[in-house]
């Protein structure tokens, strides 16, 4: 699956927001068969959400269907979907290999052999202590951190005091493993004050976090600007390249710049951020 930073929910019933979901500017669009649908309207749902994810990727959009954590339900979520037309798959509530096990099967049985890959969406103290486990698993591109679950899980507000530590957990696993890693340290629900929100997403981006998901069309363009390089990291980075380039035909590893050496690891940062989407 392609880098993304900001993925939009839509729940699957919510067909007035299906024609201007393209237009919002986010990297993926998250078609939603878990949490924004009532227990009693899980059936209804399920058709529209194929019809959601046909349209969506015939516009154009990378489209990700996040289906129920019980197997029984994600079953019936599958059933008719064209999973062809999808990025990836959100498996939400994973705490063991077997949920994804049982997922990648399904999905490659249904998929034609090319089934597409799974984001494991982190969400509980049980969860965050198998992200190791779970990180090494072939049929992953992404691992996902659900703050207010989490918070949920521990009877406390979803802040940074109670997010930080497990947050790092899954940064760390995810990278290791070269996942895409998806989140915040903090509550996704602040529409209001994007300022805030702002801050949020940049310290977000600082632990390590690659992208994270949107509730509403208002947060799309602050996480795209919030996971991407600023202007200033873009020409400092460019200096850096330059610099190293210099030291290579002067024959050195390394090269002073701004009173700060710079090696390879620096060097390696720079380039990331060049190649960055704007």
């Amino acid at each position: 699956m392609k880098p993304c930073r900001s993925l939009l929910f839509l729940p699957a019933t919510a067909e007035h927001l299906w024609p201007k979901a393209t237009e919002r500017g986010a990297d993926a669009l998250v078609v939603d068969l878990e949490d924004s649908i009532p227990p009693d309207r899980k059936a209804a749902a399920r058709p529209m959400a194929r019809t959601a994810v046909a349209d969506l990727a015939r516009r154009g959009a990378t489209v990700v269907l996040r289906v129920n954590a019980d197997p029984a339900h994600w079953q019936q979520d599958l059933d008719g979907m064209p999973v062809d037309a999808l990025a990836t798959v959100m498996l939400p509530k994973v705490e063991t290999p077997g949920q994804v096990d049982a997922l990648a099967h399904a999905l490659e049985a249904l998929g034609g052999g090319h089934p597409p890959p799974i984001a494991a969406l982190i969400e509980t103290p049980r969860g965050v202590l198998a992200a190791r486990e779970l990180a090494a698993h072939p049929g992953l591109c992404a691992l996902g951190f659900g703050a207010e679950d989490y918070a949920a899980c521990l009877g406390v507000p979803a802040s940074p005091a109670a997010l930080s530590w497990p947050a790092h957990q899954v940064l760390t696993c995810s990278h290791a493993h070269g996942l895409q890693c998806w989140g915040l340290a903090a509550s996704i629900a602040e529409i209001q004050n994007l300022a805030a929100f702002e801050q949020t997403v940049l310290a977000a981006r600082a632990m390590g976090f690659t992208g994270s998901v949107c509730i509403h069309p208002r947060q799309v363009p602050v996480v795209n600007r919030g996971f991407s390089p600023s202007a200033e990291e873009r020409a400092w980075a460019a200096r850096v390249v330059a610099a190293d380039q210099a030291a290579r035909v002067a024959g050195l590893g390394a090269v002073l710049l701004d009173g700060r050496m710079v090696d390879k690891p620096i060097v390696d940062r720079a380039r990331r951020w060049l190649d960055a989407p704007p």
